[in-house]
């Protein structure tokens, strides 16, 4: 016998109900162990990289391989480029300035939402 469409809907319905109530059952086992585990290794939000600022930490395996990467490539950084600084392309009058690479400041987006064009704080070579 064929089921139509509103019957499997249904299904799908009650299968996705089902799932979620699962989902959560799960959720709340990983919590616990998770929870266990900060207890009794002190674990803060800084070991885990979530807090403001705060560096990142690498386990022993991915730090050796950074290690191993970094010296084939020598001293410089990605692919032997050397790491410099730019020179700032655009200044404001409030001495704010950007080099022209990655997204933009928030001054200069703010300015430019004003009606400002990006020309107005390029800074012009001497």
């Amino acid at each position: 016998m064929a089921r139509t469409y509103e019957q499997l809907q249904r299904q799908i319905a009650g299968l996705q109900a089902e799932a979620e109530k699962l989902r959560r059952k799960e959720f709340e086992g990983v919590v616990a162990r998770i929870r266990e585990a900060i207890e009794i290794y002190g674990i803060t939000a800084a070991d885990l990289g979530l807090a403001a600022g705060a560096p990142k930490r690498r386990g022993p395996a991915q730090a050796a391989g950074a290690a191993e990467r970094k010296g084939k490539r020598g001293k410089r950084g990605k692919a032997g480029r050397k790491a410099g600084s730019a020179a700032a392309q655009f200044r404001d009058a409030a001495g704010n300035t950007w080099v022209g690479r990655g997204k933009r400041p928030q001054w200069l987006r703010d300015a430019l939402v004003a009606g400002h064009t990006l020309d107005e704080f390029r800074i012009k070579a001497a």
